[in-house]
């Protein structure tokens, strides 16, 4: 998650080079999957996403930064050496990868893109995350953890074969702390028509906070909806997401008209004490006391946050997408 404005270091995006998103071809689609009933609530039969195989990536992207200064900055070798990571896997899978270069604070930055073919090409379901950490970390949970569960549910569309209604477009954006300029750029480079196809962006950022909190956007009722039932389903309340607002990368494409909801556990404001009796942890404590620093490292991540936010991930995209 970006620095506030008064944090960070004013940043301007320079065109550098525009590459056009494939977005695949309109094949037939599957049926969806039957409901099934967890609680009282019914929740489409999404996979398991096992936490195991999204703290495998958090590992990789973490042995990328130490191999790299420390971090995977935009700019960086780090963050392009964790691109190209992130590249492979999904090219191996089958996607359709676009990289999409620009030029922020003299440094060459990148976005990529990922289609699964299929689907109505006229209904796009996006789900991205930020792939840059700050200069001063590795940026494991801030946004290692989204970017890795933004993967795995990507590979796991993948490995289930998995043919909805809609098509499915999956992100990583560049320059995020900079005052998300990978988003801004993405957003600016399509023409309206295909802003209008986006049915809906599903932003994760910060998903695995060490005390953590478990906040959903309030932009689009219906893709609110979705993420409340899935964490109702599973007997888990739920807060609306104040902290982060307007400062990750759904906001550009909320100003464009474009649906957009997510997840989010909390960086540096403190867990109250009705917060703690909520969802455990330590009130008095910030959500993410690494935040932004040099001990955001896969140590600063709490598995039962990022296991349930991941499969909430798993769950609004199959839901979402049928």
């Amino acid at each position: 998650m970006k620095l506030s404005v008064s944090g960070r270091a004013s940043a301007a995006a320079v065109v550098a080079a525009v590459t056009l998103v494939a977005t695949g071809s309109i094949a037939g689609a599957a049926p969806a999957p039957e409901a099934v009933t967890h609680g009282s609530t019914a929740l489409a039969a999404a996979p398991d996403i096992p936490v195991a195989d999204v703290k495998a990536h958090l590992t990789q992207l973490q042995s990328i930064a130490t191999a790299n200064g420390g971090n995977r900055a935009h700019g960086r070798a780090g963050y392009k050496a964790s691109l190209d990571y992130v590249k492979a896997k999904l090219d191996a899978a089958g996607f359709t990868t676009t990289v999409q270069q620009f030029t922020s604070s003299g440094r060459t930055g990148y976005n990529l893109i990922a289609d699964w073919p299929g689907g109505d090409t006229g209904k796009v379901v996006m789900a991205g995350s930020h792939l840059d950490s700050v200069t001063s970390g590795a940026g494991i949970n801030d946004n290692g953890t989204g970017s890795a569960a933004v993967l795995e549910a990507a590979l796991t569309v993948a490995r289930t074969d998995y043919r909805p209604t809609k098509h499915l477009r999956f992100a990583w954006w560049g320059a995020e702390e900079l005052g998300l300029v990978g988003s801004r750029y993405y957003v600016n480079s399509l023409s309206a028509a295909n802003r209008a196809k986006i049915s809906g962006y599903l932003n994760f950022d910060m998903i695995g906070s060490p005390n953590p909190g478990y906040f959903v956007y309030d932009d689009d009722p219906a893709i609110e909806k979705t993420f409340k039932d899935y964490f109702t389903g599973i007997g888990v309340p739920t807060e609306i997401e104040t902290e982060g607002d307007g400062r990750s990368d759904h906001a550009p494409f909320k100003s464009a008209g474009v649906p957009v909801g997510g997840l989010f556990t909390g960086a540096g404001r403190t867990k109250t004490t009705a917060q703690a009796t909520k969802w455990g942890g330590t009130a008095g404590q910030a959500f993410d006391r690494c935040y932004h620093s040099s001990c955001d490292t896969t140590a600063n991540v709490n598995d039962t946050a990022l296991n349930r936010n991941a499969d909430a991930l798993a769950y609004a995209v199959w839901t979402l997408s049928a």
